[in-house]
Protein backbone atom coordinates (compact mmCIF):
# COMPACT_ATOMS: atom_id res chain seq x y z
CA UNK A 1 0.00 0.00 0.00
CA UNK A 2 1.36 3.48 -1.20
CA UNK A 3 0.49 6.45 0.40
CA UNK A 4 0.73 9.72 -0.85
CA UNK A 5 0.41 13.07 1.36
CA UNK A 6 -0.30 16.74 0.22
CA UNK A 7 -1.46 19.78 1.24
CA UNK A 8 1.73 20.67 2.69
CA UNK A 9 3.26 24.37 2.48
CA UNK A 10 4.47 27.69 4.37
CA UNK A 11 1.02 29.61 6.22
CA UNK A 12 1.15 32.29 8.23
CA UNK A 13 0.27 32.12 11.85
CA UNK A 14 -3.55 31.43 12.58
CA UNK A 15 -3.90 30.58 8.79
CA UNK A 16 -5.41 27.28 7.56
CA UNK A 17 -4.40 24.47 5.71
CA UNK A 18 -5.79 21.45 3.97
CA UNK A 19 -4.22 18.14 4.28
CA UNK A 20 -4.90 15.19 2.11
CA UNK A 21 -3.77 11.14 1.95
CA UNK A 22 -4.84 8.89 -0.94
CA UNK A 23 -3.63 5.42 -0.42
CA UNK A 24 -3.36 3.66 -3.36
CA UNK A 25 -5.51 0.48 -1.79
CA UNK A 26 -8.78 -0.30 -2.84
CA UNK A 27 -9.53 -1.39 0.26
CA UNK A 28 -9.23 2.04 1.74
CA UNK A 29 -12.67 2.16 3.06
CA UNK A 30 -12.18 -0.30 5.62
CA UNK A 31 -9.13 1.05 7.00
CA UNK A 32 -8.43 3.45 9.82
CA UNK A 33 -6.36 5.94 9.35
CA UNK A 34 -4.29 8.52 11.22
CA UNK A 35 -1.87 11.62 11.24
CA UNK A 36 1.67 12.10 13.09
CA UNK A 37 3.69 14.72 12.91
CA UNK A 38 7.49 15.56 13.63
CA UNK A 39 8.76 18.77 14.25
CA UNK A 40 12.56 19.63 14.30
CA UNK A 41 14.67 17.88 16.87
CA UNK A 42 11.94 15.80 18.29
CA UNK A 43 10.34 12.86 18.18
CA UNK A 44 7.22 12.01 16.05
CA UNK A 45 4.02 12.24 17.51
CA UNK A 46 0.36 11.30 17.03
CA UNK A 47 -1.74 13.91 16.14
CA UNK A 48 -5.25 12.70 14.78
CA UNK A 49 -7.01 9.52 13.67
CA UNK A 50 -9.88 8.59 12.28
CA UNK A 51 -11.80 5.08 11.97
CA UNK A 52 -12.91 3.16 9.05
CA UNK A 53 -16.11 4.35 9.14
CA UNK A 54 -15.41 7.83 9.67
CA UNK A 55 -17.65 7.53 13.16
CA UNK A 56 -15.21 7.91 15.44
CA UNK A 57 -11.98 10.12 15.74
CA UNK A 58 -9.13 11.20 18.20
CA UNK A 59 -7.26 14.03 18.90
CA UNK A 60 -3.59 15.06 20.34
CA UNK A 61 -5.03 17.65 23.25
CA UNK A 62 -2.97 19.94 21.40
CA UNK A 63 -4.39 20.54 18.33
CA UNK A 64 -8.28 19.21 19.51
CA UNK A 65 -10.64 22.49 18.43
CA UNK A 66 -8.33 23.18 15.81
CA UNK A 67 -8.08 20.20 13.28
CA UNK A 68 -10.29 17.90 12.23
CA UNK A 69 -10.15 14.80 10.43
CA UNK A 70 -12.44 13.44 7.92
CA UNK A 71 -12.48 10.19 5.72
CA UNK A 72 -14.27 10.48 2.02
CA UNK A 73 -14.16 6.64 1.28
CA UNK A 74 -16.00 7.47 -2.33
CA UNK A 75 -13.09 9.44 -3.09
CA UNK A 76 -10.47 6.95 -1.21
CA UNK A 77 -8.85 10.22 0.65
CA UNK A 78 -8.63 11.65 3.82
CA UNK A 79 -8.38 14.96 5.02
CA UNK A 80 -6.74 16.79 8.21
CA UNK A 81 -8.48 20.64 8.67
CA UNK A 82 -6.10 22.36 10.26
CA UNK A 83 -7.06 26.26 11.05
CA UNK A 84 -6.07 28.58 13.83
CA UNK A 85 -2.16 27.31 12.85
CA UNK A 86 0.35 28.48 15.33
CA UNK A 87 4.23 27.98 15.19
CA UNK A 88 4.49 25.00 16.91
CA UNK A 89 2.79 23.29 14.41
CA UNK A 90 5.72 23.59 12.27
CA UNK A 91 6.50 19.79 11.38
CA UNK A 92 6.59 17.23 8.53
CA UNK A 93 3.11 15.22 8.81
CA UNK A 94 2.57 11.74 7.91
CA UNK A 95 -0.70 9.97 6.99
CA UNK A 96 -0.43 6.20 7.96
CA UNK A 97 -3.04 3.28 7.39
CA UNK A 98 -3.89 0.61 9.78
CA UNK A 99 -5.67 -2.46 8.11
CA UNK A 100 -7.82 -3.00 11.51
CA UNK A 101 -10.54 -0.60 11.30
CA UNK A 102 -10.29 1.07 14.39
CA UNK A 103 -8.80 3.78 16.22
CA UNK A 104 -5.04 3.88 16.75
CA UNK A 105 -3.01 6.27 18.56
CA UNK A 106 0.27 4.42 18.58
CA UNK A 107 2.70 4.25 15.37
CA UNK A 108 3.37 0.55 15.87
CA UNK A 109 -0.72 0.13 15.78
CA UNK A 110 -0.18 1.52 11.99
CA UNK A 111 0.56 -0.67 8.99
CA UNK A 112 1.51 1.40 6.16
CA UNK A 113 2.89 5.34 6.29
CA UNK A 114 3.44 7.46 3.66
CA UNK A 115 6.80 9.99 3.31
CA UNK A 116 5.24 13.20 4.72
CA UNK A 117 4.65 16.58 3.64
CA UNK A 118 6.06 19.77 5.26
CA UNK A 119 4.19 22.17 7.11
CA UNK A 120 5.75 25.94 8.12
CA UNK A 121 3.79 28.30 10.47
CA UNK A 122 5.75 31.63 10.05
CA UNK A 123 5.38 34.81 9.51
Amino acid sequence: VQLQASGGGLVQPGGSLRLSCAPSERKFSSYAMGWFRQAPGKEREFVAAINWSGSSTSYVDSVKGRFTISKDNAKNTVYPQMKSLEPEDTAVYYCASRVWGTIGTMENEFDYWGQGTLVTVSS
